[in-house]
């Protein structure tokens, strides 16, 4: 595993999040040489003082040598090779632990690198960290949200997924599968990665319950999901069936730590 790009500047206030300082923007990949290039234009426009991190999971495509393409002109933005494709989660807990190492880290951005994600939508995403929020989620489901582009049938499963982790995890949430967060850097670094396991999509739902049982400040936010722009989506059979088990694995800790408070 080896990193590359350079390093921003010394840590900052809170006040200056909206441009970006201090934030990292955590950005996985796995076969995105068609989206990578803009998005990462895109993002450091959005957000003029932030620090891209581009994590690629050994991308055939040759996804990871352009990302140390653009880390080698473009001093905010680093890159972390991983040596194979493990899952969105071991990929995300490998970058966020690299992410905390940094000392000018004040909140941490995870997002899509497919354009799902609408990186003008970032300064409005870090305004509630500015006040009193320790998470933000990106929200498809509540008014001003949407998904777009999607077949009725990957909607049905996203909102069933959701559905089905607020039941059983006993969470106010309304979209606890999406992928477009921003942290507070005191949170991310008391959540216990160590103890998370899941590989998939299910690692959205298990980091909120994290934050959750933390008495965590959790804020919610409208957003507008697209369906990718370049590339083939990367959700399958296995990645739903792993996320459900899960969460009832989830259900199952929390009524043994119940029974064991008395």
């Amino acid at each position: 595993m080896s990193a590359s790009g350079a390093e921003s500047g010394p840590a900052t206030p809170a006040v200056g999040l909206a441009a970006g300082r201090g934030v990292w923007v955590v950005l996985p990949t796995y076969n995105e040489r068609d989206n990578i290039e803009p998005m990462a234009a895109a993002i450091l426009a959005a957000l003029p003082e932030a620090s891209l991190l581009i994590v690629d999971d050994a991308s055939p495509d040759g996804t990871g040598e352009l990302a140390d393409t653009i880390a080698a002109r473009e001093s905010r933005v680093s890159v972390l090779h991983r040596f194979g494709k493990e899952g969105l989660g071991v990929a995300y807990r490998d970058a966020f632990r690299w992410v905390l190492e940094r000392p000018d880290a004040r909140a941490i951005v995870q997002m899509d690198a497919d354009f799902s994600h609408d990186p003008a939508a970032l300064p409005r995403l870090l305004a509630p960290l500015m006040r009193d929020a320790d998470l933000v989620l990106g929200t498809r489901y509540m008014p001003g949200g949407d998904t777009v582009g999607w077949p009725w049938y990957r909607k049905l499963i996203s909102r069933g997924g959701t559905t089905f982790a607020r039941s059983v995890l006993l969470l106010p949430y309304r979209d606890l599968t999406g992928g477009f967060k921003a942290w507070r850097r005191e949170l991310l670094d008391a959540i216990r990665l160590r103890e998370t396991s899941g590989s998939g999509y299910g690692f959205q739902v298990e980091t909120t319950w994290w934050a959750h049982r933390r008495g965590a400040r959790i804020v919610q936010v409208p957003i507008v999901f697209r369906e990718r722009v370049a590339g083939a989506s990367k959700m399958t059979g296995g990645i739903v069936r792993e996320a459900l088990l899960l969460v009832v694995r989830l259900r199952i800790r929390a009524i043994r730590d119940a029974l064991a408070r008395g």
